[in-house]
């Protein structure tokens, strides 16, 4: 029988063999208890099992969303009931039992049963990401064995840059840059880019009327040189007079800039009406070479979690 204790990822891939969790992403939001975790696996399959068993056995997980090899999980901060359920003897579970913020860390503790057990127990310490592995059981995986361990993983933010204006009608498009500056950017990790269109009318438009919104996973103490990483590059590859860039840091888009996200799809706004939703709502607008991208990169912000509504616009989701 194994020894109770702490290990590392390389020790468990050698215990185990090399496994299928290739990154792990803590994000941290203190203002509102919440996190959201973003595991990559090297096939959907796995994914798509432990999404359902996780939500089945509830602990502290609230949502959870799939997106092709990817698990995201919204979370709160605390302790949860653990809630297998009377199928697990027989299909196994797994269950985010608990997390807490211990100084720049994050202590996440798991359960395996059965099948599902060499899930939690072998394959996730292993991912990018995962610092130290703690055992608080045996470490003997599958079969009908129970495993219980904790993860401590790096704690992060989630940055959100909205851009708009970097282009002209001759040449430049502002979700190319900010495609460049996601994959150039050195500092955090590079989450999602996001095409958000808005309302093709608007009168200065320059040919698709869009902005982009891109998000990062920082350490608390890297934001700063991140932004300032982000407004050089922009500064340094715009074609426009009138580029801006809005900076938001949290899990939860407040409603204030959800509806002006939407509202920039139907009606022509003004910058005003953009300093107006930034204002309270934890935006910052940096002028890098104008004022009217305000518009745009503060709509990108809004529109950043509505999924597949950020690429459109209203009459695309109406049922004819």
């Amino acid at each position: 029988m194994a020894m109770v204790g702490s290990t590392t990822p390389d020790e468990i891939r050698k215990r185990h063999g090399s496994m299928f969790a290739k990154r792990l992403i803590t994000l941290v939001d203190e203002s509102v208890g919440k996190a959201r975790i973003i595991e990559e696996c090297c096939a959907q399959g796995p994914v798509e099992w432990d999404a359902i068993n996780r939500l089945r056995s509830r602990g502290v997980i609230e949502h959870v969303e799939v997106q092709g090899n990817t698990l995201i999980m919204d979370a709160r901060l605390g302790e949860g009931e653990v809630r297998f359920g009377p199928a697990s003897k027989d299909t196994g579970g797994q269950a985010l039992k608990s997390m807490h913020i211990s100084d720049d860390e994050v202590e996440t503790t798991w359960l395996g049963l059965a099948g599902a057990s060499v899930g939690v127990g072998a394959c996730l310490p292993q991912a990018e990401g995962v610092k130290k592995v703690k055992f608080l059981s045996d470490e003997e995986v599958g079969g009908s064995k129970v495993v219980e361990l904790r993860i401590t993983t790096p704690l992060h933010h989630r940055l959100v840059l909205g851009i708009d204006d970097t282009d002209t009608k001759e040449k430049g498009a502002t979700w190319v840059l900010g495609l460049r500056l996601a994959h150039e950017m050195p500092h955090g990790e590079f989450l999602s880019h996001k095409i958000v269109q808005l309302n093709p009318d608007a009168p200065q438009k320059t040919t698709n009327c869009s902005s982009t919104a891109i998000s990062f996973a920082v350490r608390p103490d890297e934001r700063e040189e991140a932004v300032k990483w982000a407004r050089d590059f922009i500064s340094d590859n715009t074609y426009s007079e009138e580029t801006v860039m809005a900076v938001f840091e949290s899990l939860r888009v407040p409603d204030k800039l959800a509806r002006f996200g939407a509202e920039a799809k139907e009606r022509i706004l003004s910058i005003h009406d953009a300093e107006h939703a930034a204002d309270g709502s934890g935006v910052r607008l940096i002028d890098i070479t104008g004022t009217r991208g305000a518009i745009g990169a503060v709509a990108a912000i809004g529109c950043v979690d509505l999924g597949l509504y950020s690429a459109g616009l209203p009459e695309d989701f109406r049922r004819t």
